[in-house]
């Protein structure tokens, strides 16, 4: 657990915000360095004990998907090395292969979610109501099966311990403005069928993901945050998928069921989970790093 980083505490730079598992320092007025910690969450509860390599993986992962989908829509990355930005090794030591230098850019006020199969929240509404997310769908779908089509099904953004509130279309129209709502739209759908098509050649099904946009002074568009991790995505394994139940995930849910099994009442603190358990979430994060890029 020695190169793992629960909390960065960085003294080059100022400390602006601390969330679930980034936390964000301030460079000047055009940037802002990224810091992807090892920190967990679950539950919408930050868990005392990281996960060995996740802030690595997930930058690896977000660089990768950041340079292959550059076409579609622009991305908050500035070139800048991390390294370059601060000025003590202990510091470059923090931030050396988990963290970004960014452009300062105004994040819209929804995460932008894509829904390409029936899974998680989507298939408890749609039994409840046949529709997911107010969309209605036809009848008789299964749990896991593939959508018709990906669903655009936007959420809006909530603090450190409260829950996401899906939103409908309208209700992002009326958060964006219909031009906006229209364009961060065609960009996430665009992005998640590019990034299936390319991940179902390397054995992986995206079952659904989340993006984060921005926007500059200007009013122009950019892909910010993370991008296509097992944090922010449904990870499927394909040659174990069927239709009828969700195929183990390339993501926390070894953390998830064993905290289920302890008895904590998913409220703070969370206890300390075991390392064995740990052990096996990062071995699933880097399962897909090495599916998907070959690392």
């Amino acid at each position: 657990m020695t190169s793992t980083l629960h909390q960065s505490n960085l003294t080059s730079l100022p400390l602006l915000h601390r969330g679930k598992v980034r936390d964000i320092y301030g460079v000047d007025d055009q940037h802002l360095l990224i810091v992807q910690t090892d920190r967990l969450s679950a539950f919408d509860v930050i868990l005392p004990t990281p996960v060995p390599g996740k802030g690595h993986i997930l930058t690896a992962l977000s660089n990768f998907w950041f340079a292959k989908l550059g076409h579609v829509i622009p991305n908050h990355l500035s070139g800048i090395a991390p390294e370059d930005v601060v000025k003590t090794d202990a510091d470059r030591t923090q931030v050396a292969g988990r963290a970004f230098v960014v452009k300062r850019l105004k994040p819209l006020p929804i995460e932008a979610i894509v829904r390409g199969y029936l899974a998680g929240s989507g298939w408890k509404d749609y039994q409840k109501t046949g529709t997911v997310c107010g969309i209605k769908l036809p009848a008789g779908l299964q749990e896991a099966q593939q959508l018709p089509q990906p669903l655009f099904t936007p959420s809006t953004k909530a603090e450190i311990g409260e829950h996401d509130e899906n939103i409908s279309f309208e209700q992002a129209k009326q958060l964006l403005g219909e031009a906006r709502a229209n364009e961060v739209r065609d960009a996430t759908l665009a992005l998640y069928t590019q990034a299936a098509e390319y991940a179902a050649a390397k054995g992986i099904i995206i079952a659904d993901t989340k993006f984060e946009f921005g926007v500059d002074a200007a009013g122009k568009l950019y892909l910010i945050d993370e991008a296509l991790t097992p944090d922010s995505s449904r990870f499927w394994p394909a040659d174990e998928y069927r239709v009828g139940s969700n195929p183990p995930s390339f993501d926390k849910q070894f953390v998830r069921d064993w905290l289920e099994a302890s008895g904590w009442n998913k409220q703070p603190p969370a206890p300390n989970v075991p390392f064995e358990v740990l052990q096996k979430t990062s071995d699933k994060y880097h399962e897909a790093l090495r599916r998907l890029i070959g690392t």
